[in-house]
């Protein structure tokens, strides 16, 4: 699904989640550049050079990566899930903008979204299974 925006360019949209991390990605066409909660990508991922490169791998992964700009709303989790729920919603937008890049995306890995969350705590337990100390006497 497309939208226009007021200055008449055409935007493609997906939405990528990790543990707690919600990305919304908006690919709008332009030079590459990385916006992320109104910041430069390198400058909110602290110039983590693994980061960057999580979040843009769907884009070089189709050559795209100098001809559209990514702008993310992220909130929640830490700066690795949220890199991570970008890069699915970089390559869920990649999808709509055409379903031939689907199949390149999948064999990558970019469309499945990570199940691994943290596991809840039970009673009776410290933690999720950290027990308390055994002692015989």
């Amino acid at each position: 699904m497309q939208a226009i925006d007021q200055k008449d360019r055409v935007m493609y949209w997906g939405t990528g989640r990790r543990k707690t991390s919600v990305a919304r990605v908006r690919l709008v066409p332009g030079n590459g550049q990385l916006i992320v909660n109104d910041r430069p990508g390198d400058l909110y991922f602290q110039f983590n050079a693994h980061h960057l490169a999580v979040a843009k791998a769907p884009l070089e992964t189709l050559g795209l990566e100098n001809e559209y700009d990514i702008l993310v709303n992220a909130h929640g989790g830490g700066l690795t899930g949220q890199a991570d729920s970008v890069r699915l919603g970089v390559a869920r937008a990649l999808c709509q903008l055409d379903p031939d890049n689907r199949k390149p995306l999948k064999t990558e890995g970019y469309l499945t979204r990570d199940p691994r969350a943290k596991e809840r705590k039970k009673y009776g337990l410290h933690k999720a299974r950290k027990a308390p100390q055994y002692s015989k006497r």
